[in-house]
């Protein structure tokens, strides 16, 4: 079988890249690297994936991108094209985030909150990944969810909802 296709990157849709750059910087601690005089932006969680020893791998994290809804880039048209808007109601992209084990989900929720988030849920157990989950609406429509390990046997907690 030949080697698969490989995902490299995501990108999220912003009206404002510098302001969502900053609420990323923020609300994660990724590095806020502003592309193309701001239109893009490279949002950098820094380091390697971790080896079971807890040091870290030649393998380095997946990046991040903003990109400006009044002209996408790359497009071979450089004066962009339609729609130049964010999509209005319905939903949006939705990027799973591991929650590192010196922050906590709390932390993460109030700061995106307080920086314009619209938090979605709070305190869900999904049995079938064997995970505890929270989410949060950023303030141009993607959802995060972010993701704490439960381990080999969980203990969900009398107030999670679960499935």
């Amino acid at each position: 079988m030949p080697y698969p296709n490989t995902l490299i990157f995501v990108d999220l849709a912003s009206d404002d890249p510098d302001a969502a750059g900053e609420f990323y910087a923020e609300v994660f601690g990724w590095e806020d690297d502003p592309r193309l005089n701001g239109n893009y932006h490279r949002m950098v969680p820094g380091q390697n994936f971790n080896l079971p020893d807890g040091s870290q791998s030649e393998v380095g994290n997946l990046h991040l991108g903003i990109y400006n809804v009044a002209n996408a880039r790359p497009h071979p048209d450089l004066d962009g094209v339609e729609p130049r808007k964010l999509a209005d109601g319905g939903r949006g992209a939705r990027v799973w985030i591991m929650v590192s084990e010196d922050d906590s989900a709390d932390r993460i929720l109030s700061t995106a909150e307080r920086l314009g988030a619209t938090i979605l849920w709070r305190d869900h157990f999904w049995a079938e990944f064997g995970g505890f989950n929270h989410c949060f609406r950023d303030p141009w429509g993607n959802e995060m969810l972010l993701w704490v390990k439960g381990g080999e046997n969980p203990q969900v907690p009398p107030n999670f909802t679960q499935e």
